[in-house]
């Protein structure tokens, strides 16, 4: 008999029910989608139940995606279970992937299947997406995002329902209506200018390139705060934080680099994750080496290689998509 306030999980309840962390679903799903491949090595199952025994909330998300696998399979959503896990970067797979993440982490199961799989334009894991907008401006997607465009006669609106992108505007040939990106927490309007925004769980930020933007955070309380070129600012749905300096070759991703100035190294992993599938972890012993320099993003598996001869690490390879950075071997 299930105790009192248990899911049938053995996790509370109250537990089983909070949101996930977008970066722990996207693990879980992979995780899952490797092991019903049929075609999962020994070393992947073994560092499939490592993630899961390393903390409570992968073990948590691990039953949630086994939960929306079997709904989805009900709907006919998933694909057959014998798809291989070298494709996992084919568009059928990430579908797959993207339909388990659209039902993990948000409440409402229609509006998630609309802004992970139904958005206008996504973007996969490690592809940079560039677009032209109907008036002439440019947008160019991050890895692993989505994004809506809607122009009308009032307005012309993005919604970034999740990612990161770089817009360019243009002047409205068709009035003057105004430049909007919309994510979650709020609204970034443009003032003639080029910016980024990225949206992560608990906040968005955005990083003026030109000109300016006025950031209104969802609240309507909130102060709106204006943004100018050199700047960034976070925001969340009550507040945005005062502009401060942003950070040098913010825009550098579209150019496929990433640049690290005296950045440490667990940070830098966090940052390199986004740009590859599987599980990239480092060891506590080596989380605070700070490094410098501009690395590739098409190609992670040679950045990994270059931090050996960067720094005091080695990395290790348990499967294709388990990887640790670890102290160097003496």
């Amino acid at each position: 008999m299930r105790a009192a306030g248990m899911s049938a999980t053995g996790l509370p309840a109250a537990i089983v029910q909070q949101p996930l962390s977008r970066k722990i679903a996207r693990q879980a799903v992979e995780w899952f989608l490797i092991e019903q491949s049929g075609q999962a090595t020994q070393e992947e199952l073994a560092a499939s139940a490592h993630w899961r025994a390393r903390d409570p909330e992968h073990l948590r998300a691990w039953h949630k995606v086994q939960q929306v696998s079997s709904q989805l399979e009900h709907a006919a959503i998933l694909l057959p279970p014998g798809v291989a896990a070298p494709v996992l970067r084919r568009p059928q797979r990430r579908a797959a992937m993207q339909a388990l993440l659209a039902f993990m982490t948000m409440p409402a199961a229609w509006m998630l299947y609309r802004q992970d799989l139904l958005a206008d334009y996504n973007s996969a894991i490690g592809q940079r997406r560039e677009l032209s907008l109907p008036d002439g401006g440019r947008l160019v997607l991050n890895t692993d995002s989505a994004v809506d465009i809607d122009y009308t006669g009032h307005a012309r609106l993005l919604t970034l329902r999740r990612g990161e992108l770089l817009v360019e505007t243009r002047s409205d040939h068709a009035g003057s209506r105004p430049f909007i990106v919309a994510t979650s927490h709020g609204r970034i309007r443009a003032l003639g200018t080029r910016f980024i925004v990225r949206l992560d769980d608990s906040d968005s930020c955005v990083t003026v390139l030109e000109h300016a933007v006025q950031i209104a955070p969802r609240a309507p309380s909130a102060t709106v705060r204006r943004v100018e070129a050199g700047q960034q600012s976070r925001f969340d749905a009550d507040h945005a934080s005062l502009p401060v300096a942003a950070k040098p070759q913010a825009g550098a991703w579209t150019q496929g680099m990433l640049m690290a100035q005296d950045m440490r190294l667990d940070a830098f992993a966090a940052e390199l994750a986004r740009y590859r599938s599987g599980l990239l972890r480092v060891e506590p012993e080596v989380t605070g080496l700070r490094l410098t320099g501009a690395f590739r993003l098409d190609d992670t598996d040679t950045v990994l290689d270059n931090l050996t001869r960067m720094l005091p690490v080695d990395v290790l390879y348990r499967s294709r998509y388990w990887v640790t950075i670890t102290a160097h071997a003496k």
